[in-house]
């Protein structure tokens, strides 16, 4: 069964790399997809929303000739995945939710002024590429080599050494906005597939009654929890997100 791997806002498709090479020597192929205005993918001037995410899978899905796949997206990317089974159930075979599917940014902030304040990502162009890889490797120690060069390619390195955001700060704000004005609630139910929910915390957690509600909306929902976990679960604990997604790829 084949899986298809998408990343979350303002990440890239390398993220998914060692996840992707456990479900290959699994033997199950695997394709990462980077979304409009990330990684190595175009930047067109529009598009940057959930809903035309989601189309672009469609797109991928339907280009590949990927036979219901298992797809699996990261934070926003859960939140596109679920906008695509809602929206094209004849494509995916089941979703993977990794941290992500259930992000509603109405329940974290009372109007989207506060939202754009607390979620403006940093302006980081310019800074030295090995100051950026010191930071990394200090903020993430248990994460691979791989891993934390993956998370660096979220950034273009200049020719003197510095470093440029892929995806620009109005296109990340232009994507924020979508999620704000389209939480993933009303997409939910439609979703006819098997869902693996993979939060990055435990049952006991303040955020579990989050992921409990969207379980409790899908129709055929499995929580696994990551007590304590970094949001980049794919990258932290590559070897367990491949054998949890690994369940889900049913003949």
């Amino acid at each position: 069964m084949p899986f298809l791997l998408v990343h979350g806002l303002s990440s890239n498709a390398r993220l998914w790399d060692e996840v992707g090479d456990a479900l290959a020597a699994a033997g199950h192929p695997s394709w990462a997809v980077d979304l409009r205005g990330h990684g190595e993918s175009d930047a067109p001037e529009s598009g940057y929303d959930t809903g035309t995410a989601a189309a672009d899978l469609a797109a991928v899905i339907t280009t590949l000739g990927l036979s219901r796949p298992v797809v699996a997206g990261q934070s926003w990317g859960g939140n596109v995945v679920v906008r695509l089974a809602a929206k094209h159930p004849d494509l995916p075979g089941a979703l993977g939710l990794v941290d992500g599917g259930w992000i509603d940014l109405h329940a974290a902030f009372p109007d989207w002024q506060s939202c754009e304040r607390a979620l403006r990502p940093q302006d980081i162009d310019g800074r030295p590429a090995a100051a950026m890889r010191q930071w990394l490797a200090s903020a993430h120690p248990d994460w691979s080599d791989t891993a934390r060069e993956a998370t660096l390619a979220n950034m273009r390195i200049r020719a003197d050494g510095t470093v440029a955001r892929r995806l620009t700060i109005p296109h990340h704000l232009e994507i924020l906005r979508s999620m704000w004005d389209g939480p993933p609630g009303p997409d939910l139910p439609l979703v006819a597939v098997p869902a693996l929910l993979l939060p990055a915390l435990g049952p006991q957690d303040e955020r579990a009654d989050t992921v409990r509600r969207a379980a409790a909306a899908l129709p055929d929902a499995t929580v696994r929890w990551y007590p304590g976990a970094d949001h980049d679960l794919h990258a932290q604990h590559p070897a367990t997100i491949a054998a949890d997604l690994l369940t889900l790829a049913v003949p």
